[in-house]
């Protein structure tokens, strides 16, 4: 089965809860992703794995028009209605692979990507096809879970994190980003970290975890060492911990 497959089968199941994660819906990073955009009211944006739509309706408010693109039908079809429900009339959703975009090259202002790439089967291809869609002088603004720099930190988050979701693909560091970033043509920055606390149980009931991976997470929590639990801010009961949500910004050369 291919990584798009996986994708549409889990995210299929989920896309309903997604409109209706606080976090997801209103996150601090947000807020911060549009006002780095820079959008003055005639940019076209193009946002990646859009999901439920709410990054894409956050640009739209401030944007000529999106386009926002997901590789699995229900969370086209989620944000679609979530757009018309709004009465939003300048945002476009289409089902599209983020590593093969069917756009010209440098038709978009501004592209985003927010808590998606961590799903991307090949992140430094999406990357490269931001750099190919942005005209120049323009902004790739992404928000998403990043890896500490320490390998047994970037092991366990990333072990929770596929245990929890089997289309999860990497957490990268923030190394990681700007070489890819700047690989791409990008000149790269870190703009804001963002720790955000997640429940434990919200955060498996999302995703439909099954309950013997739950187990299995509930233990791996309970059995982190020091080092861990605070770097996490593991908690016990109730449980839950806290993931580094980072907000970068790439600017391709004019």
């Amino acid at each position: 089965m291919t990584n798009a497959q996986d994708q549409t089968r889990q995210w299929g199941k989920v896309a309903e809860a997604y409109v209706h994660s606080s976090f997801h819906a209103a996150g601090p990073d947000l807020i911060r992703l549009v006002a780095e955009a820079g959008l003055s009211g005639t940019e076209r944006v193009l946002d990646l794995g859009c999901g439920a739509g709410h990054t894409s309706l956050a640009c739209a408010a401030h944007a000529a028009a999106v386009v926002a693109v997901d590789v699995t039908p229900q969370m086209v079809a989620a944000a679609t209605a979530l757009a018309l429900n709004r009465g939003v009339g300048n945002v476009e959703f289409r089902v599209a692979d983020v590593q093969a975009l069917p756009f010209e090259d440098q038709s978009f202002d501004v592209v985003t990507s927010r808590v998606s790439a961590h799903h991307y089967a090949d992140a430094p291809k999406a990357v490269a096809e931001a750099f190919r869609v942005l005209r120049p002088g323009g902004r790739l603004l992404v928000s998403d879970s990043v890896s500490p720099e320490e390998p047994a930190l970037d092991t366990f988050l990333n072990c929770v994190e596929l245990l929890r979701d089997s289309s999860h693909v990497r957490n990268y560091s923030w190394s990681e980003w700007q070489w890819m970033l700047e690989s791409a043509g990008f000149e790269s920055d870190s703009v804001e970290l963002f720790p955000v606390r997640l429940d434990g149980d919200e955060w498996v009931t999302r995703s439909q975890t099954a309950p013997s991976k739950v187990a299995i997470l509930r233990e791996l929590f309970g059995e982190a060492n020091r080092a861990t639990r605070h770097a996490f801010s593991v908690s016990d009961e109730p449980w839950g911990y806290s993931v580094p949500i980072l907000l970068m910004k790439g600017t391709r050369r004019a």
